[in-house]
């Protein structure tokens, strides 16, 4: 939902930082792996309930997210790249909601349902993607990507502040994950709606 409105304001220093970076010769593909080792110990370290420590990997994994693109942008982007980055950042929503299932068994149908939730989001963001390559529609409304990205209330910036605030407040478990479940929901829902009008296109 904010991820357009952030972009000018992010773009500019992630560029220059992703230009740096690219001319020190480090690859889009190896910081995609290094914020995607980053979540893996965050899941790591939320389920031994060392949440401010997972917190801070976190962010270094949502770091790695921005800057890899940067960094691709620069050097080229690759439907590998895309790929790639766009499964490590699926696999690390869904694993580090699992994670606070495992901390918190007792309350593990909430993330159980935020889990369910992120299916309908992912599912139709990437069939979504499929059928604007087909119908040949592009965006840069959220910078330029190896493929379309299609917005909804909850996108990248809502899912890390979730993340980050569950470590911050474990105890709004399963507040948190409802709120956000249902909004998910809604993303579906409205996603259904563009793919609805893209194939009158």
């Amino acid at each position: 939902m904010i991820d357009a409105y952030l972009r000018p304001h992010m773009d500019p220093l992630l560029n220059r930082a992703g230009k740096r970076l690219a001319r020190a010769g480090v690859s889009a593909n190896a910081l995609t792996a290094l914020g995607f080792i980053a979540g893996l110990v965050s899941i790591l370290f939320i389920a031994n309930h060392m949440y401010m420590t997972a917190a801070a990997f976190i962010l270094v994994n949502r770091l790695c997210d921005g800057l890899d693109g940067a960094v691709a942008r620069v050097t080229g982007l690759t439907d590998l790249g895309g790929f790639l980055d766009i499964s490590a950042d699926f696999i690390i929503y869904a694993g580090v909601i699992f994670a606070f299932a495992i901390a918190d068994h007792q309350n593990a149908i909430w993330p159980a349902f935020l889990i369910f939730s992120y299916i309908g989001t992912i599912t139709t963001f990437l069939a979504y993607a499929i059928m604007a390559e087909k119908k040949q529609v592009t965006t840069q409304v959220r910078g330029r990507k190896s493929f379309y990205y299609l917005g909804g209330i909850c996108e990248g910036a809502e899912t890390a502040f979730v993340m980050v605030l569950l470590c911050f407040k474990p105890h709004w478990l399963p507040e948190v994950c409802l709120v956000y479940g249902i909004m998910c929901w809604l993303t579906t829902l409205g996603r259904i709606s563009s793919a609805w009008h893209l194939a009158k296109y």
